[in-house]
């Protein structure tokens, strides 16, 4: 066993995506809430010394002009693309801040030094709060999977998928995919948020974050068959206790909002979260800095399942 420590410090929902060419790209919250940030490298471990770019600005008024959350990277149909989410103003609104999602472009080689454009809004049919997008390919379907609002149901966001023509449009009516409803999701507030997809072992994993963003902040799980039509409701399995939680012990708190990657060699998956080191936060979670990024190994069990263990060791 292993205690880990932080990659990267003060860096929430981070998302570390290693592309074709060899290199790692890094990308997530920022404590300003005001910028895209992105940085590469050659190696997992040499992303903290990475110099990270801007690849956007928030501009100083509109309705994408405030608190910018949670930038995902993908490279789709052979251009860069970075989803992200974005409100007006600080205000709430119905007890809910008021973001939606939008989208950049890169269609340079090197996003590092190629230039992003802003294609604006992605439009999902719903005009609720709504977050945490990221994008997947199966069977040569390109899927959106994000978190939303709906006015009738109970909570801040369930988990949506829809399909894709292309990157930055989706083709087909959202499907709820799942709602807060177990005890571990509705700490605080009810939540399924942060959605990110690994496929393995013959299944669709789609792994989530509920409850609130302090020590009650933990991870669910969701799979289906790989053959099965994943806008089907029916098709998914949902487990009823979290994969991912805090780790008291070793004073790990509030893990989340995870991406995957896989090891230079290809053969390890690879957990990406965010995580505080303290539970003593003084005012809204949301204003605190130090969600740190950490990696650790994923194990599998003889089901093809797979085992996150505790978010504070390398199992």
């Amino acid at each position: 066993m292993r205690l880990l420590t932080p990659l990267i410090e003060q860096r929430a929902d981070p998302c570390i995506y290693r592309h074709s060419d060899g290199y790692y790209y890094f990308t997530a919250s920022v404590p300003a809430y005001d910028r895209i940030e992105l940085r590469r490298a050659r190696t997992i471990e040499e992303l903290p010394q990475a110099t990270p770019i801007a690849a956007w600005l928030k501009p100083e008024s509109g309705p994408y002009s405030e608190l910018i959350w949670a930038p995902e990277i993908h490279f789709r149909q052979g251009a860069w693309y970075i989803y992200f989410a974005a409100a007006p103003s600080r205000e709430i609104k119905d007890k809910l801040f008021q973001h939606r999602m939008y989208v950049i472009c890169c269609k340079d080689a090197n996003p590092i030094e190629g230039l992003w454009q802003f294609l604006g809004q992605v439009d999902t049919g719903i005009d609720t709060f709504c977050l945490d997008a990221t994008t997947f390919e199966h069977q040569g379907q390109l899927y959106y999977l994000w978190a939303q609002k709906d006015n009738q149901i109970e909570g801040n966001s369930n988990l949506y998928i829809a399909t894709m023509d292309t990157p930055d449009k989706i083709s087909s009516a959202p499907v709820l995919l799942s709602k807060p409803e177990f005890d571990w999701e509705i700490r605080g507030f009810w939540v399924n948020e942060g959605p990110s997809v690994l496929i393995r072992h013959g299944k669709v994993f789609i792994s989530y974050s509920a409850s609130a963003t302090d020590e009650n902040y933990a991870m669910g799980l969701l799979w289906a068959d790989e053959n099965a039509n994943l806008m089907n409701p029916q098709s998914w399995h949902k487990l009823k206790e979290p994969v991912l939680q805090s780790c008291f012990e070793h004073k790990v708190y509030g893990p989340g909002h995870n991406s995957f990657t896989v090891s230079a060699d290809g053969k390890t998956d690879l957990l990406v979260y965010h995580a505080r080191t303290y539970t003593e936060i003084v005012g809204d979670p949301l204003w605190d800095p130090n969600r740190h990024t950490y990696v650790k190994a994923l194990r599998w069990d003889d089901n093809g399942m797979p085992v996150f263990g505790r978010p504070s060791v390398q199992e």
